[in-house]
């Protein structure tokens, strides 16, 4: 694959991803990938008396991500339709377009006075509990998970893209749903699950900063207020529980002008999680609207800074 190809293949995954979200109908590799995981933890679990479930929790991600990338990079080799299945694995790999688009049904539902299917709509997005929440908590949930998963969900998958091809996102990838579904602090995972919660942690150092700096440069364009917005995210980002997520998640809510945390109820359990953006505003529809806008233009403004780095690299 020459680098002109290789230049390319950010650019027409981006656009796929613009055009065609996440169809439905095409097989998507992150769901083989999660079914490995469930594999391997039975394995870990059956075999935990010859195998602590410590070792097999660092052995697994391990594995997995050579597994991985030992198939993806000879299929994005194989020549001529290799270009073809690089694109669609660059593509499956990208979710800004779903994000929106999924967050702006729970949206849609709030402003048609359907509560109940708005709890349900949002319930597919984020692991809280939300049977209970009324449309103040939804929207802030709401604004909570998009501007997450603007990061890791987006962002950081096109930076290992850029940086490694398809084969650098599937690692990632891979790395990310391992973090999913085996990064929870309880008594079911604490042992099996600190690696890829680590390893994920380490995975998203970077691009959740970098991917601060995209929605504080697409805000400006938008014509939200930009002043004191990163030292705001600055002082309030490690306050939260993850070294990542408060990041994207801070910068948004100084963006924007809403107030992300507090009372949250996980697994039966209210966890009360720090305050992010300035206190006391609600997310109203408007502010979610604004969200929206964003966090598109900020992924449009990744792409367009990525082809510009990437291009004269491929004239080399």
């Amino acid at each position: 694959m020459n680098d002109l190809i290789i230049f390319f293949i950010p650019l027409f995954a981006f656009l796929l991803d613009q055009l065609l979200a996440d169809p439905r109908c095409l097989p998507h590799p992150v769901v083989l990938v999660g079914k490995c995981i469930s594999m391997l933890e039975s394995l870990a679990r059956r075999h935990e008396k010859r195998c602590s479930l410590r070792t097999a929790g660092i052995m697994a991600p391990i594995l997995l991500c050579v597994a991985v990338g030992g198939i993806v990079w000879p299929l994005a080799s194989i020549p001529v339709f290799g270009v073809i299945i690089a694109i669609y694995l660059a593509f499956a790999g990208l979710a800004l377009k779903g994000l929106v688009q999924e967050a702006g049904k729970v949206e849609a539902l709030l402003a048609e006075g359907d509560i109940e299917e708005a709890r349900k709509a949002l319930a597919m997005l984020v692991s809280r509990e939300t049977g209970t929440m009324g449309e103040r908590e939804i929207r802030r949930s709401l604004a909570e998970t998009v501007s997450e998963n603007y990061s890791d969900g987006f962002f950081a998958p096109f930076f290992y893209l850029v940086l490694g091809g398809p084969t650098g996102l599937w690692i990632y990838k891979t790395i990310n749903t391992f973090d999913s579904m085996w990064g929870y602090r309880n008594s079911t995972y604490e042992r099996l699950g600190w690696f890829s919660a680590k390893t994920d942690d380490l995975a998203n150092w970077i691009p959740a900063r970098l991917s601060t700096l995209s929605l504080i440069f697409a805000g400006k364009g938008l014509g939200l207020a930009t002043e004191n917005v990163m030292d705001n995210t600055i002082r309030q980002a490690p306050s939260m529980e993850s070294p990542n997520a408060g990041w994207p998640m801070a910068a948004c809510a100084w963006l924007v002008g809403g107030t992300m945390g507090g009372p949250t109820i996980y697994f039966g359990k209210t966890k009360d999680k720090p305050i992010l953006g300035p206190e006391g505003q609600e997310w109203t529809a408007e502010r979610i609207e604004t969200l929206f806008r964003l966090v598109d233009r900020a992924g449009w403004l990744t792409m367009l800074l990525s082809l510009c780095v990437l291009f004269p690299l491929s004239m080399i």
